[in-house]
């Protein structure tokens, strides 16, 4: 991260941050009060995290950051400097729903849709530690994100889903969990 300090600016001066961001690299100059949610929606047009509490509290703005899900809209941007994120737009596969996007249509696991991305992400980070998850471990990680509509049950069942179409893609092909 590096310091700039333009003249006349009000605030010190911008920083320089570089990230990746779905295995792109990114340079970005911005307000050292810039916040990673505000620069992944206005920035970059991901308006697929989603701004709810803007507290860390409900999980809608869920980010992977070096694939620990983390509430983006608590987090300065500077702080992912030489980091990688990973959003709900990267979890597409070769322009197809990706396998935890898959088991949330196939299992209704969203109604309004609202917290579906940062349950997606949460979902993705919890099926590479527990690949195989029971039910109070699901309940336990998806407690981090707030959902309004559903009371969980369909949540969970796309957790499982995408539990078992992960492994079934890696045991047909020997890919990568999660992706």
């Amino acid at each position: 991260m590096s310091h700039e300090t333009p003249a006349g600016s009000p605030h010190g001066g911008l920083i320089t941050v570089g990230f990746d961001i779905d295995g792109r690299p990114r340079t970005e100059r911005i307000a050292p009060n810039t916040v990673l949610l505000d620069l992944l929606r206005e920035r970059y047009g991901l308006s697929g995290v989603k701004a709810s509490c803007e507290r860390g509290v409900c999980g809608a703005c869920t980010t992977l950051i070096d694939g620990i899900p983390t509430a983006s809209c608590s987090v300065f941007a500077f702080g992912v400097d030489g980091r990688s994120l990973e959003t709900i737009a990267g979890q597409a596969v070769d322009g197809e729903l990706g396998p935890v996007q898959r088991a949330f249509a196939e299992c209704g696991g969203f109604q309004c849709g609202y917290c579906t991305p940062g349950m997606i992400m949460l979902t993705t980070a919890l099926l590479r530690e527990h690949p195989d998850p029971d039910e109070e471990t699901i309940r336990s990680w998806i407690s981090s994100n707030v959902c309004r509509c559903t009371g969980y049950a369909m949540i969970i069942d796309s957790v499982r889903r995408a539990a078992a179409l992960l492994r079934e893609s890696a045991g047909s092909v020997g890919g990568e969990a999660g992706r």
